[in-house]
């Protein structure tokens, strides 16, 4: 007599990536995240104080390991395979749940907070776990990120509960342990596309700077006049100057560094500190710049009062040290104009509480444009040598 065949439960599968490029679902994703940095910055405006901005900071900061973990993840699984699909659109929907809780996040909304951030961070442990099955090297790395995953959002559920100096500490402690998870134990387990990696960073780059024209916007709501006119256009023009100083040569030399680097631990640990560590005071800086939009737009005629001058500068400030360190990481040079720029536009802080807001924009536009000039002019070979290799590539 014949045995059945034992019937076999359907279980879900994650098809590894095969093409290098973005997907529409990723961008899709990253819609999301857009009203999240909306939300950091309407937190930020609302409570302008040294206390606010630390907790708007905070909250970026959990946004922000939120989003990587899925840049790591869609770097090896194919995000439009249809159970990971549908498991990234759960994931979207309690993304919107974390940015709709942002305004309370330190209050009566912490747990709604927690809830849909621990949802996003399992649903990507998950799927990291079902595309591990056949690889053990990716097996234990994801255990360990597991591990990490989930004091972190203990921790955020508990400061729920908490208020004051111990509610602080908590989101602090959370967003350090999870962050450092990734230095404590070996990189070689984890694998990505170097095209997608530096795309979807750069992608999130422009994602952050459209922020920054929202929050333009929005400050000018209250009434078009003439001030407000020029305030926007040179808003507008800061935000292309950031662009320009990313894209124009950094964004490039940086994706050929991931591509050239050897796979496993060479090129791992380069896509972790130049991209998961170093984008995030660029994407942190470029929030601040918005918030500094945001206030300007609202009282073009007064100065920035010395947090929001101090947000604004030190934003921009941190922006430019974080690409001083992304080409050190890369090609281990020291852009000095950079850092140079850094100081000058943080040692601005004392005018900018004094002049006109309105001003104080139209300063920080000639540093920008003074520096991408400069740049422009004394690296203009290699500039062009770069670009045409590029374009024939």
């Amino acid at each position: 007599m014949t045995a059945e065949p034992a019937s076999r439960t359907p279980r879900l599968t994650a098809a590894l990536r095969t093409g290098g490029r973005v997907m529409p679902l990723e961008l899709f994703f990253d819609l999301v995240f857009v009203l999240g940095l909306t939300q950091c910055t309407a937190f930020m405006a609302d409570e302008p104080t040294w206390q606010g901005l630390a907790k708007g900071l905070l909250i970026l900061g959990i946004l922000w390991w939120s989003w990587i973990g899925y840049s790591w993840l869609t770097s090896v699984v194919d995000p439009e395979d249809g159970g990971v699909r549908l498991v990234l659109i759960a994931a979207m929907a309690a993304m919107l749940v974390v940015a709709l809780a942002i305004p309370e996040a330190f209050g009566d909304r912490g747990l709604l907070f927690a809830g849909g951030y621990a949802v996003v961070r399992i649903a990507h442990i998950v799927l990291f776990a079902i595309a591990s099955r056949d690889d053990p090297a990716l097996r234990r790395s994801v255990s360990w990120l597991a591990g990490g995953t989930a004091v972190g959002v203990s921790l955020i559920a508990a400061a729920s509960f908490a208020d004051g100096t111990l509610q602080g500490a908590l989101w602090v402690l959370a967003l350090v342990l999870d962050m450092g998870v990734p230095l404590l134990f070996g990189s070689e387990g984890w694998k990505l596309e170097p095209e997608h990696f530096a795309e979807r960073y750069g992608l999130i780059v422009i994602i952050a700077l459209g922020e920054s024209i929202v929050a333009i916007g929005v400050g000018a709501e209250h009434g078009v006049e003439a001030g407000e006119v020029i305030a926007a256009v040179l808003g507008v023009f800061i935000s292309a100057a950031l662009w320009w100083l990313y894209f124009d040569v950094v964004a490039l030399v940086a994706q050929r560094r991931l591509q050239r680097a050897q796979p496993g631990r060479e090129r791992n640990e380069i896509a972790r500190d130049s991209y998961t560590f170093m984008h995030l005071p660029m994407v942190a800086g470029i929030v601040l710049l918005a918030l500094g939009f945001k206030k300007t737009l609202e009282h073009v005629d007064d100065a920035l009062k010395i947090e929001i001058a101090v947000a604004m500068l030190g934003g921009l400030a941190a922006y430019l040290l974080a690409h001083v360190a992304f080409r050190w990481r890369n090609v281990h040079r020291f852009s000095a104009q950079r850092a140079v720029a850094a100081v000058v536009l943080a040692a601005l802080t004392p005018a900018a509480i004094e002049l006109p807001a309105l001003l104080t924009l139209a300063v920080v536009l000639l540093v920008l444009v003074a520096l991408i000039v400069y740049e422009n002019h004394r690296f203009a070979e290699l500039r062009d040598r770069l670009r045409h290799q590029v374009a024939e590539a």
